[in-house]
């Protein structure tokens, strides 16, 4: 199910089961966020986990969603510090801004715009987190550019996506040019080595990805559909770690 699935539904179809259920954020971090937040959760990770999140930095969520990363990021960096959700959609921007008035987080903002746009200056943020969505851009290269562009020397960007391990070429063309298996957050991952090189274009350094689960068609409750991916080739979830050079 994807942002846009879900908004179509007006809020009423979730995945199976949320976020904290599938075991992606740690339970004691459910504490004061809106179930509206929970359950629109699609994400394939924690991000603001992974961001090692201080006191007083600046965060910029891509495709923020419903804000649960965002609001964890808020609560992480505290008041003398923000959190940015950029999101497309009025549909998830109007419920995230609902789960913002109903946490009472006042270190928040969400933007509309494209991921491939970031609508906020040059050098503006510590930070760049996302949650299974650049995998959905068409023009991933520019999201790493603008994810360059918009942070800080030194800045960070701490990433959960799906990538492939293996080879591409295995995979049947029907697969790689099916909306369904787009929108699945499926068809438009990238290659992992690929992936790094992409980013090492851009201008990050330190890139790594660190695989935290492999997705299986006989998997019980899996929220991929990975049923036409041949044997060879392996979707996993993946943490994505790469920094702005400080100089």
């Amino acid at each position: 199910m994807t942002f846009d699935d879900w908004s179509r539904d007006g809020g009423e179809a979730v995945e199976p089961q949320d976020a904290f259920a599938r075991g992606l954020y740690d339970a004691s971090e459910a504490d004061g966020l809106p179930n509206g937040a929970v359950l629109a959760s699609l994400g394939c990770g924690n991000p603001t986990a992974l961001a090692d999140l201080e006191p007083g930095e600046v965060v910029l969520d891509l495709g923020s969603g419903g804000g649960i990363d965002v609001l964890l990021s808020a609560r992480r960096v505290g008041p003398t510090g923000k959190a940015y959700g950029l999101d497309m959609t009025d549909a998830m921007l109007a419920l995230a801004r609902t789960n913002q008035r109903a946490a009472g987080v006042a270190n928040v903002e969400f933007l509309r715009g494209e991921i491939e746009h970031i609508p906020l200056p040059d050098a503006s943020v510590d930070v760049v987190i996302s949650n299974c969505v650049i995998n959905l851009s068409l023009d991933k290269d520019r999201v790493f550019a603008e994810a360059f562009r918009v942070l800080r020397p030194g800045g960070r960007f701490a990433v959960s996506d799906i990538v492939f391990q293996g080879d591409l070429g295995l995979i049947p063309k029907r697969i790689l040019h099916d909306a369904g298996a787009w929108s699945g957050c499926v068809a438009g991952a990238l290659e992992e080595q690929d992936y790094l090189d992409r980013l090492r274009r851009a201008g990050f350094v330190d890139a790594a990805i660190e695989a935290t689960r492999i997705h299986d068609a006989a998997q019980e409750g899996s929220c991929l559909d990975v049923s036409g991916i041949p044997d060879g080739v392996r979707v996993v979830s993946g943490s994505v770690r790469a920094r702005k050079p400080a100089g």
